[in-house]
């Protein structure tokens, strides 16, 4: 009698795994003990067509003796199965016990198509999918396929996508797989709700994560798109910034996602249960290593007591400590921080404890996925290398170092045992994303008119990490060209070395009646001295010359010329009455000041110049700072060579402070002073103040000014100024975060005087100096051309205004209305001001 069993799929596997019970199916095979003498070679094999009958017995694995038991066979026929190369296993018993394998092999694919897909491309799809052209068909692997298409489309956030899978069958056993897409629309983030927040308002928080709303500009990112894994970082991100603020006790119990279809889009929720808010009761150091004194580590501490509890500023002390003591022989040390929790006085009490750690080395440090990038490139960035004494501190260090080139989507630092117990090695896993930059910018603002700028940049050059710009600039009133390049590493030393060449030119405007042209060239290198201090030091070598309509600088005294046009003193003098012809004689036009016609007549002149600034910066974020403090300090000595020779110094500190209710206040203090070396100073070389330091003032507006009554008044500039300015910047809570719109309220007060620029001419005759003009209000001296009367009044010029601050997709914008509330006699006014560009 003759038993048969058809299987498909793993339904026999699944009996064998789980015990099968002793009720077979239908059509089950059961080998009588004859069977069992039966050997390999006896198997028979029908129903094959491309998988040799060899491969097909190898399945099947002989007991002791060479003879097949009952389990060989039923291993043999689970492992057929699992391979998906056939769509049905059959096992019968043939004559004498014999056994034979029927099988019914799965089709080849012929090809594989996409259908309805627009937003995913096919060979992206293609590099997905298991199934591939020319590959055995299994219907097992088509399942998976389409659940792997499915979960492309919601990772970019298309939840109602829709796959299906068509088989269509050919001749010679192959079919054609045809994937049918329906995308759907984007799935987004509809709302983000914080539950427990008391301390921080959920506007404050939603600046803090990744995730955001959608909005009407939403199409202009993707941060609003629903990402189980952005979500699942952002509870470790709010909990971060807890931790920062003094919350130790601090818990993101749970981020929970809830699908709307009403809404076609995803409700956030994340939970937090804040605790108290502690701060540092007392900060101790100890150490277990002989003849290490523990408080000399004292100064590298970023913790002291009574201040606000900040882990971040824990991990930066321990990781300084760390570094320090290796720095001092001590390789292995390892610094590990503690807390006692006080939980009445709501403090927490910090020990660095400083301990030998296990004597482990570098054995390697291997690179993975750095398919560009050269591996010196990043095995600069480690302070260690192969054979040194493992310093988790610095791999640390090395793995930050290595996201911040931003060369990389991804970049993680893990070990692996070595060749022996006291050996690691350092495993570097990087993903490669693309650093070159193409982009066309526009912008306009009250200064500068229109501007638009075209520039390409590559922050990866071939591989190596140079970084390399070019940029032309073309505008209302300004124009030009740049080349910039930059080594980061001057001779394997962590010194970066940039070079600027720049051409600009200054068109003259409503502001001043001159025009620039300047053609410069710039090395410099930087330092950073810490993780929040950094130095540079630069030479400036640049060519500058005026140009000058010919209208505002053809005044011509010679009484022989054709094109006489007598001054006020010559018609004086000579009894011409100006009544006749206007009265103005050569003001009739309007002429440029002295210092402007003057600086036309020497041509071009040469600066050489070196310079530093040293910069301190604690902010949280360069773009949109709330928190932190930024001081530049920069002096530039020209007379290095050149035609001009002065010593300029600058200082600039921002401030800002977290008040309340998400309202950040800001503090800038600045000054600067110009020092005459040996050479005059000219006018060019003068500060040149308006709205960068007191708003509600014109571009040029204030400071000292020509007093001529008849020409362009153009402001001459001062050696010294001032400026002070408290602001608040506040959302606007009735709008959604994502908007990005922020109003402000300020108080300026600044100062800028003592002009000692030329205030005269002297020539042997006074006729052959090019646009020369005797003062109408001083008698003109013999070989003399003085015609610069100026007010330089140290008034204190103050204004108060509202601003309008926009972190829009085009780029930052601002507009602002200010009012002035004192000002000089001459200054000129400019009450709205708008600023802004874009990137596309």
């Amino acid at each position: 009698m003759k038993f048969g069993l058809r299987l498909r799929g793993g339904l026999l596997a699944t009996l064998i795994m789980f015990g099968a019970p002793v009720v077979a199916p239908v059509g089950a095979v059961f080998v009588s003990s004859s069977a069992l003498a039966q050997t390999v070679q006896s198997i028979s094999v029908q129903g094959n067509r491309r998988v040799e009958v060899e491969t097909i017995r190898s399945y099947f694995k002989p007991g002791p003796g060479g003879r097949l038991d009952q389990g060989a066979i039923d291993d043999g026929l689970k492992a057929l199965i699992e391979t998906g190369l056939f769509q049905d296993v059959r096992i019968n018993r043939g004559p004498g016990g014999q056994i034979v394998v029927s099988v019914v092999e799965n089709p080849v694919i012929g090809r594989i198509a996409f259908e309805g897909n627009k937003k995913i491309k096919d060979e992206q799809l293609t590099l997905e999918v298991q199934s591939k052209a020319r590959g055995t068909f299994s219907r097992a692997m088509v399942q998976s396929d389409t659940l792997r298409i499915a979960e492309i489309y919601r990772r970019s956030g298309r939840y109602d996508v829709r796959v299906t899978p068509e088989v269509i069958e050919q001749p010679n056993n192959r079919v054609d797989l045809v994937f049918t897409i329906e995308e759907g629309v984007k799935t987004g983030v509809k709302s983000i709700e914080f539950v427990g927040n008391n301390a921080f308002s959920s506007y404050r928080l939603r600046d803090v994560i990744k995730t955001r709303e959608t909005n009407l500009l939403s199409f202009l990112g993707s941060g609003d798109v629903y990402d189980p894994d952005r979500v699942e970082a952002d509870r470790d991100l709010i909990r971060r910034f807890y931790l920062k603020n003094g919350y130790a006790d601090v818990q993101v119990v749970a981020a929970l996602t809830e699908y709307d279809p009403e809404k076609k889009g995803f409700n956030v929720t994340f939970k937090i249960e804040e605790g108290a808010q502690y701060r540092v009761g007392a900060v101790d150091f100890r150490s277990s290593i002989p003849n290490f004194d523990p408080s000399s580590m004292r100064s590298y501490s970023r913790v002291h007591a009574g201040s606000l509890y900040n882990v971040e500023s824990v991990e930066k002390s321990v990781e300084e400590m760390q570094i320090e003591a290796s720095r001092r022989g001590y390789a292995f040390a390892v610094v590990r921080p503690g807390g006692d929790r006080n939980f009445e006085a709501h403090t927490v009490s910090v020990v660095f404890n400083i301990d030998e750690g296990p004597r482990t080395y570098i054995e390697r440090i291997n690179l993975r996925g750095n398919t560009r990038t050269r591996d010196y490139v990043i095995r600069r960035e480690f302070d260690i290398s192969e054979g040194d004494a493992y310093n988790r501190a610095l791999v640390d260090r090395a793995e930050r170092r290595l996201k911040n080139l931003d060369y990389f989507k991804s970049v993680k630092i893990t070990t692996e045992p070595g060749s022996s117990s006291d050996r690691v090695i350092l495993i570097v896993d990087m993903e490669e994303k693309s650093t070159g930059d193409f982009s066309v910018s526009g912008g306009y603002s009250t200064t500068d008119g229109a501007l638009a700028e075209v520039s390409i940049s590559e922050r990866n050059l071939l591989g190596r990490g140079l970084f390399a710009k070019a940029s032309v600039t073309y505008g209302q009133y300004a124009r030009g060209y740049s080349l910039s390049f930059v080594e980061p590493y001057l001779l394997d030393y962590r010194v970066a070395l940039g070079l600027d060449l720049y051409q600009r030119q200054q068109l003259a405007n409503n502001y001043i009646s001159y025009g620039t042209k300047t053609l410069g060239f710039s090395p410099r290198l930087g330092f950073s001295l810490r993780e929040d201090l950094s130095l540079q030091l630069r030479y400036s070598i640049y060519q500058q010359e005026i140009t000058l309509p010919s209208y505002l600088a053809n005044c011509n005294n010679n009484p022989g010329s054709a094109a006489f046009n007598p001054s006020p003193a010559y018609a004086a003098a000579n009894g011409i009455d100006l009544s006749s012809s206007g009265g103005l004689g050569c003001y009739s036009d309007g002429e440029a000041s002295l210092p402007v016609r003057r600086e036309l007549a020497s041509g071009k002149t040469l600066t050489s110049a070196l310079g530093y600034t040293l910069t301190y910066n604690t902010l949280d974020n360069n773009k949109n700072p709330s928190d932190g403090l930024l001081i530049d300090f920069r002096q530039d000595f020209a007379g290095v060579g050149g035609d001009v020779s002065y010593l300029k110094t600058v200082a600039d500190g921002k401030y800002y402070a977290p008040l309340v209710s998400d309202i950040v206040g800001l503090v800038r203090l600045q000054g600067g002073i110009l020092t005459k070396m040996n050479d005059d100073l000219r006018m060019l070389d003068h500060f040149q103040m308006g709205p960068n330091l007191v708003r509600g003032f014109a571009p040029n507006g204030i400071g000292p000014r020509d007093l001529n009554p008849f020409g362009s008044r153009d402001a001459l500039g001062g050696t010294k100024y001032w400026g002070a300015s408290l602001e608040l910047q506040m959302p606007f809570w009735f709008l959604p975060k994502e908007v990005g719109l922020k109003g402000a309220v300020y108080a300026d007060a600044g100062g800028l005087y003592d002009y000692k620029g030329p205030t005269s001419w002297t020539t042997t005759n006074e006729v052959n100096v090019p646009g020369c003009i005797p003062s109408t209000f001083n008698p003109s001296t013999t070989g003399t051309c003085t015609g610069l009367v100026y007010d330089d009044s140290k008034v204190i010029r103050s204004s108060v205004g509202v601003g309008l601050i926009w972190q829009s997709p085009f780029g930052p914008l601002r507009f602002d209305y200010a009012v002035p509330l004192s000002k000089g006699k001459y200054d000129r006014t400019q009450e709205f001001r708008f600023g802004g560009g874009t990137t596309f």
